[in-house]
């Protein structure tokens, strides 16, 4: 069993309100030797050191709070959720929340289903590729968040993303140090989907290492034509 040092990050995350319960040590314990031990049969993550995870996935994933307000109960769809981040996670740390993970790798989810199992938490599991699942009713504008880290450029991503939030709802957008940059080319998108300006919020991991969050406000619904095929937005992003 690998042990992580929570007491490296605890300061950081009390720092912006969020207490690491004994119960979300263990469950996030937990979970990370799951993902070491289901990644020697399936690639999840690069990712295999235990200060490496406690940065880079597990303290990455909780500074979501510290920028992004997180009501009682909200509706939170993970877009390529991947190993679940930051979707389980943030779960993890709020089980009042109302998670949809969602993969176009049916492997993966298995993972996610056994995790959940092991932590005693419910999430719904959706094998669906994020253009496919944001035209279907039952996704389409139903979340107060969406978020994805790490899938695509951000004018990819938000035509991945922007379908599935409701009215008044956000889209959370968790980037590397090149956030900024993407921003650029990305700014049509947000407002061809019905987004406001997005704000971005630069944040630093161990040493150099930058983060940014890029949140947007859906102020109007998105048309109906988004997202649209695959090929048609790898050919032409907004």
């Amino acid at each position: 069993m690998v042990n992580f040092d929570f007491n490296k990050i605890e300061p950081l995350c009390s720092a912006f309100g969020l207490e690491l319960t004994s119960e979300i040590k263990n469950r996030l314990t937990l979970y990370g030797n799951l993902l070491l031990e289901w990644n020697e049969k399936m690639n999840l993550t690069a990712i295999t050191d235990p200060e490496g995870i406690l940065y880079k996935h597990f303290y990455d994933c909780l500074l979501f709070f510290k920028n992004v307000d997180v009501i009682k109960g909200a509706k939170v769809i993970d877009v390529g959720t991947g190993a679940g981040f930051p979707g389980l996670v943030l779960k993890v740390a709020r089980p009042d929340i109302n998670l949809t993970l969602l993969d176009g790798l049916n492997k993966r989810l298995i993972f996610l289903n056994e995790v959940l199992d092991r932590l005693g938490l419910f999430a719904e599991t959706v094998h669906l590729r994020a253009e496919e699942g944001g035209q279907k009713k039952e996704y389409r504008e139903k979340y107060d968040i969406a978020c994805a880290r790490a899938v695509a450029p951000l004018n990819v991503l938000s035509e991945y993303c922007i379908p599935y939030v409701k009215k008044g709802g956000m889209f959370v957008a968790m980037k590397g140090e090149k956030g900024k940059e993407e921003l650029t080319t990305a700014q049509n998108a947000y407002k061809l989907l019905g987004c406001e300006k997005p704000s971005i919020i630069c944040e630093t991991l161990t040493g150099e290492e930058a983060r940014t969050f890029i949140i947007s406000k859906k102020i109007s619904q998105t048309p109906p034509k988004y997202p649209r095929s695959n090929s048609k937005i790898s050919k032409t992003a907004l």
